[in-house]
């Protein structure tokens, strides 16, 4: 792997800051992603903050037409609550990561035809900068403050 070389800034007493905050990212990242993944989990798995609990959910794939919409229901409910506790702790980050990208691109893809892009339309912007975020994890990884850092292992 390539080693990064430091960039010059325009303030360059900022350098130590930023190279400081670095390995910080990954866990406010991580952590972001996994505790916007519980919401949306908890709203299909429990019917909290408003949501259609799993008959609901469930419901809905069928409308749209998903094959096999009991099994994808309990999927991406378990995905996105479990999953995000997963994310929030950095245990099998990039699988975790893995599954949410090809789950955000799937939504990204349903949502192109709802919605077009903004995200105030029913959009895919969100579900395509998720994908993003998820994609970082995938490649990089939970960073140095995750359960997988300390177990000095990754998938």
């Amino acid at each position: 792997m390539a080693t990064r070389q430091p960039s010059q800034h325009y303030v360059p007493a900022l350098s130590r800051v930023y190279s400081g905050m670095e390995e910080w990212a990954y866990l406010i990242v991580r952590i972001a992603a996994g505790a916007l993944l519980i919401p949306h989990g908890m709203q299909k798995l429990f019917g909290a903050f408003g949501g259609p609990g799993m008959a609901g959910f469930i419901g809905t794939l069928r409308k749209v037409g998903y094959p096999m919409a009991d099994l994808w229901g309990w999927m991406i409910a378990l995905l996105e609550f479990g999953g995000g506790i997963l994310l929030i702790i950095g245990l099998f980050t990039r699988p975790v990561a893995l599954l949410v990208l090809i789950f955000m691109l799937e939504a990204a893809r349903f949502h192109l035809g709802v919605g077009g892009f903004f995200w105030t339309s029913r959009g895919n912007e969100y579900p395509l900068l998720f994908a993003a975020v998820a994609l970082m994890l995938v490649i990089r990884g939970g960073g140095p403050y995750s359960v997988d850092a300390r177990m000095k292992k990754e998938i």
